[in-house]
């Protein structure tokens, strides 16, 4: 019998090398490199140290006003930190970067592992050794009640092994499930990072005040955010229409001041095909809409200042006033009447006489001086400590700045003065040295929320809880073989007539309890133990 080598023939002696394209070579490299399972830990692990910033740093996303506080807290620091999307750690560029790398990676090494795992799970048994004693768990027994390769098969299929018997020999193998569950978990990971990117590209989200008056009602529109982010795909048209208005707010604290509930009660209008409904929400039971989710982040109050100018024209205040972090809910802000002390017989107003009160406002304020913080959360002794400015407030100049804060620029060089400073509690007023009047008449509670889409919500918790039984599988799944030979019955054996079978077996992986498992099979196919169809451990 002839065989014919079909491999290709060596080039002769002294022909020249075929040159390799080095663009080629580099490619390739680089995709190996890549797809390496060492690179897609390597990733991970950056992955995970990319994401901490997100959760230290204050993000735009989730609470602007705290960005803003940093910059206040941190001039120097924090447009270094903005510069390198330190506030936006999660839509950065360097961080898509990263798990797009990441999803490369674990595509490239998915795809090679499933294929040769396809091939394994077809590919039967392999054929028994010819030394059995030589494996870490070998046993010889007399088997009268298996005395054949098939009965020992069917034992082995009890208890869920794949087996192949070849004539006197039976293969058997189990732990196959390690490996699928490490697909598993690889395969989930992948599908987060779809979440991840399906939520970037088509989700979006916004932030705004809302505070409890019919006259501020909030509409999904992109203009009446304080803050919105709408993915790369998502346009301002594609926003769904609805509107909330705030009805009502109930907190509840403990003796200590701590939170024990918070409620937000809002009129819900405008949704396609539905009549205005009333719902209800809370910190963590955000109010659910057929195409978005409304999140309570945070609450406080905003003080009704009435001012009367010397011309005996009143304006009327109702605006947010910020915590300042302290946690007995102190707050400041700013109350702007830049259109006071018009002249209603010219209709013009001087440019030096706008008015402004910038100050904090203290739900239970102290019994006596100072008065700069308050003693608890809820409104048990409310006062406003204001101080009055008038001049040019810097409006008309184009220059952004902040609506909860004085341009303090205009207070440097003058233009802004500061004209006396007042306690007021409600209902009290404050007459000034041109005869205008400030009344503050209460308050009314406001909440923050944040309207957010992310259609990657679903696969995203599908692919963790996948994910962890991936895991659970590839953690304490053992890959482990047992081979059994039945020999000729001995005619020269004091037992004549009773087969001999001899037993071994390996484990693929690290497995501790392989010797007691063993041992438990080796006593099902004798008869001497009773036939637990269950495996200790890794049963499939």
């Amino acid at each position: 019998m002839t065989t014919v080598d079909d491999r290709p023939a060596a080039p002769p002696a002294g022909a020249p090398r075929r040159r390799v394209n080095p663009v080629l070579a580099l490619l390739r490299n680089s995709w190996r490199q890549l797809t390496s399972m060492r690179t897609a830990l390597v990733l991970l692990f950056l992955l995970a140290v990319a994401a901490v910033p997100g959760s230290v740093l204050p993000q735009r996303g989730v609470n602007p006003e705290n960005v803003d506080r940093y910059f206040v807290d941190h001039p120097d620091l924090a447009p270094r930190l903005d510069q390198l999307g330190f506030f936006e750690v999660f839509g950065s560029v360097w961080f898509s970067a990263i798990y797009l790398l990441l999803f490369t990676s674990l595509v490239g090494c998915i795809l090679p592992r499933a294929r040769d795992h396809v091939r394994a799970l077809r590919m039967r048994p392999p054929a028994a050794p010819k030394r059995l004693d030589r494996l870490p768990a070998h046993a010889v027994l007399e088997a009268p009640a298996a005395a054949d390769a098939e009965a020992i098969a069917a034992v082995l299929r009890r208890r869920r092994w794949r087996v192949v018997v070849r004539g006197n020999e039976v293969s058997a193998e189990k732990g196959y499930l390690k490996e699928t569950g490490n697909l598993l978990f690889h395969v989930s990971l992948v599908a987060v990072l779809l979440g991840v990117a399906l939520g970037s590209w088509y989700g979006w989200h916004g932030n705004r005040i809302l505070v409890a008056d019919p006259e501020n009602a909030f509409c999904n529109t992109r203009q009446q955010y304080a803050e919105a982010t709408l993915g790369p795909r998502v346009d301002s048209a594609d926003l769904p229409p609805f509107c909330l208005t705030l009805d009502r707010f109930e907190a509840e604290y403990l003796p200590s001041g701590q939170a024990r509930r918070y409620w937000a009660t809002v009129t819900v209008d405008n949704l396609p095909g539905d009549a205005a409904r009333t719902a209800g929400f809370s910190v963590n039971s955000p109010l659910r809409l057929d195409s978005a989710n409304v999140y309570l982040l945070g609450n406080g109050y905003a003080p009704i200042l009435k001012y009367t100018d010397r011309y005996g024209r009143s304006q009327t205040s109702t605006t947010p006033f910020l915590r300042t972090g302290d946690p007995n809910a102190t707050e400041e802000g700013v109350a702007a009447f830049p259109d006071a002390n018009v002249d209603p017989k010219t209709g013009k107003r001087a440019p030096d006489q706008q008015i402004a009160f910038e100050g904090l406002y203290l739900p239970t304020a102290p019994d006596q001086g100072p008065f700069v913080e308050s003693r608890f959360p809820a409104e048990r002794n409310p006062a406003v400590v204001l101080v009055a400015y008038r001049g040019n407030l810097g409006l008309d100049a184009g220059i952004p700045g902040s609506v909860y804060k004085l341009d303090q620029r205009q207070v440097e060089n003058g233009k802004l003065k500061q004209i006396g400073d007042k306690k007021l509690a409600p209902g009290e007023k404050w007459t000034l040295d041109d005869g205008s009047t400030l009344e503050f008449v209460g308050t009314k509670p406001y909440i923050t929320i944040a309207v957010r889409y992310a259609p990657g919500q679903l696969l995203m918790l599908v692919a963790c809880a996948t994910l962890l039984v991936g895991l659970m599988g590839s953690l304490f799944v053992r890959r482990r073989r047992v081979f059994f030979r039945v020999a000729a019955p001995d005619t020269g054996s004091p037992t004549s007539g009773s087969s001999l079978v001899e037993a071994g077996g390996l484990p693929r992986t690290e497995h501790p309890g392989f010797a007691d498992e063993f041992a438990q099979l080796v006593a099902a196919v004798s008869g001497d133990g009773r036939d637990d169809r269950r495996a200790p451990e890794g049963d499939e």
